[in-house]
């Protein structure tokens, strides 16, 4: 059987990262300022973790080794041509290079230089690709269909309750089409704002205010209204939810446990609804925000209200996530420019 190339990106990766490596003081001071000062999520730490790990790992097999601090654009060059030949994809390099450059940035300002080896170093090209969006028949026609059925309770404890989870799962649905959350913003939503010694409530739902307030990329906190549907999908969940409560008061969405329901459980029960409803694309939660944000740009051509609901802290970023059809364009033309426009 033949591997795809995300398959084969993959394999790359796990071969270029298989030995561990033992980062520098100063490097790990570096890690620290992310976290600490920047406020980026352990998540993104790591990440930046493992892509020095891997440049100090290209320095260690010199002769003599190198140190990461001593090195010069042309062995960055080297190193990302040979991350390509070991078989890593652009997007790969490119983010490779990324955390070797910030790394540099910051070690400029600690030491008062101004080289920065990775400056003029680029990666392959990228090619544009763009998050898939469901039309809005596909997404009424996902949103609409029962919930339930054979194998609809797979997690511990659920098959009891199938109905009474189908309601969650209606409610997380709506709610991620209705608002255009992230995955973590959604699964990090409590039923209020809490706020006690040792817990502080990073998002919460206020249905009465018809709105969600969610913390999403770097700790930018934000306000998103709520639609009717979501609305009464939430608050048909909640009739069920008390039951389910346990040592956790505060998570919107429950396991069966009564713990907050994981990020996996329910990409796993989305896609197991996608596939009962027949739906022709591999569905996840991101499918449905690119979709409120394709379908929210269509119908308003307001990119900036866009960007705003999304969480984007650059309009660029929205420019590429929500991909404007020529159509729209060629009305927003006709109507605004002064050659164009019919008397």
């Amino acid at each position: 059987m033949k591997r795809t190339a995300a398959a084969k990106n993959s394999g790359a990766e796990a071969a270029v990262r298989e030995a561990p490596a033992s980062l520098s003081a100063l490097t790990e001071r570096y890690l620290g300022s992310l976290a600490e000062q920047r406020k980026l999520s352990a998540h993104t730490v790591s990440a930046y973790r493992r892509e020095l790990a891997t440049l100090l790992r290209l320095a260690s097999n010199e002769a003599p080794p190198l140190a990461i601090e001593s090195l010069r654009s042309q062995q960055i060059r080297r190193y990302a041509a040979k991350l390509h030949a070991r078989g890593l994809g652009p997007r790969s390099i490119a983010r490779a290079l990324s955390a070797w450059r910030g790394y540099y940035t910051w070690l400029a300002l600690q030491e008062d230089a101004t080289d920065n080896p990775v400056a003029d170093v680029r990666a392959p090209r990228l090619g544009k690709r763009l998050p898939k969006a469901l039309s809005e028949e596909l997404t009424m026609r996902l949103l609409d269909a029962p919930h339930g059925g054979k194998n609809a309770g797979k997690q511990a404890g659920e098959n009891a309750n199938a109905d009474r989870f189908a309601q969650r799962d209606s409610a997380i649905f709506e709610l991620f089409y209705s608002s255009g959350l992230r995955l973590a913003e959604l699964v990090g939503l409590d039923i209020a704002y809490a706020k006690e010694p040792g817990y502080v409530s990073s998002g919460w739902i206020d249905l009465a205010g018809c709105e969600v307030t969610v913390t999403g990329k770097g700790s930018k906190r934000r306000t998103v209204p709520v639609g009717s549907k979501a609305r009464d999908a939430i608050a048909r969940w909640l009739a069920e939810r008390g039951d389910f409560v346990k040592a956790d008061p505060h998570p919107l969405f429950l396991s069966a446990r009564g713990e907050r329901l994981s990020g996996r459980t329910i990409q796993s029960r989305l896609k197991a609804h996608a596939q009962r409803v027949g739906m022709p694309a591999h569905v996840h939660p991101h499918v449905l925000r690119h979709s409120f944000a394709s379908h929210m740009l269509q119908a308003t051509g307001d990119l900036r209200a866009v960007q705003e609901l999304l969480g984007h802290a650059s309009i660029a970023a929205t420019q590429v996530y929500t991909s404007l059809d020529f159509k729209h364009l060629a009305e927003v033309y006709d109507a605004a420019h002064p050659r164009a426009r019919r008397k």
